[in-house]
């Protein structure tokens, strides 16, 4: 097989913000993931994920959350944004560059696999399935005792942060980079209510997304207490109509710990774990 080849892409917004989509493709891939990073990731870490993906056939293009990496935006008391933002002007505009040539998946890890489900009940006749790495919902109820009695507090403790700083200093905390303050509400509401909204649209996420009727492979490690299988499993209650496979991996499997992050440093057993499901969901459309 050839090797694959990395092509970046400055996109913008309606509002003038810019980002880079990176893709990393095989010469004539058998299907495209468009891949959502985790709160406050570069998207220039899914790098060895994409390589890993395009190896197996799979072309990867990352898309860049505003405010991280390549994106011409940082958040300030002055500058502010939220789920609104992302899924109404952003995201589209990252689903829109991704080619028709192949079926497309939305995928991403942990705040990024909550939002490619709302993205992929946005749009629905785009996407072929979704593809889950430490992701769940933050919903308190869906956590384990003990840690779930002190969730409800950082969900509104965290909120107020960052109205009264003008940004959440995320890294101080080891949580999140520097982020928006409406993207905390946001993701808080989530995690007080148990559901998805856009706060200042009309969006219906949770209608959209329990009409979806797609595959959807999800990994969970073993180890990771911010996205344990309840939570997982919490956030696949939101696609009751959804067809859901679930691999939990351990450090044996991984060859590194089986935690949050650490799994992006050897990103092979989950990129082979992926692409398997992909594959054969792609066999069966043809």
């Amino acid at each position: 097989m050839s090797e694959p080849t990395t092509v970046e892409q400055v996109l913008a917004a309606a509002d003038g913000h810019r980002w880079t989509l990176a893709r990393v493709a095989p010469p004539q891939p058998r299907a495209r993931l468009l891949w959502l990073p985790a709160l406050g990731v570069a998207a220039r870490h899914y790098l060895p994920l994409a390589a890993a993906l395009a190896a197996h056939g799979i072309a990867v293009h990352l898309h860049e959350w505003r405010g991280n990496g390549s994106s011409s935006l940082r958040p300030s008391r002055e500058r502010d944004w939220g789920y609104a933002e992302l899924l109404s002007r952003d995201l589209p505009a990252s689903l829109d560059a991704v080619p028709g040539d192949a079926p497309l998946w939305l995928g991403g890890h942990s705040l990024g696999g909550q939002l490619a489900c709302c993205l992929a009940g946005l749009h629905p006749q785009r996407i072929a399935g979704l593809a889950l790495v430490a992701s769940g919902t933050p919903y308190w109820r869906s956590f384990p005792a003990p840690r779930r009695w002190l969730l409800p507090l950082a969900y509104r403790l965290l909120p107020w942060l960052a109205r009264h700083q003008g940004v959440l200093h995320g890294r101080r905390l080891g949580f999140g980079g520097t982020e928006a303050r409406g993207l905390i509400a946001d993701w808080a509401a989530v995690g007080r209510s148990g559901r998805y909204a856009a706060a200042g649209t009309t969006l219906d996420l949770e209608a959209g997304m329990a009409a979806l009727q797609l595959p959807v492979q999800a990994v969970v490690l073993a180890d990771d207490w911010l996205g344990p299988a309840s939570s997982l499993h919490g956030l696949l209650a939101h696609l009751p109509r959804a067809q859901a496979g679930i691999v939990v991996l351990d450090q044996q499997q991984l060859q590194v710990r089986a935690d949050h992050f650490s799994w992006m440093r050897s990103p092979g057993t989950v990129a082979s774990t992926l692409a398997e499901k992909i594959f054969d969901q792609t066999q069966k459309r043809c």
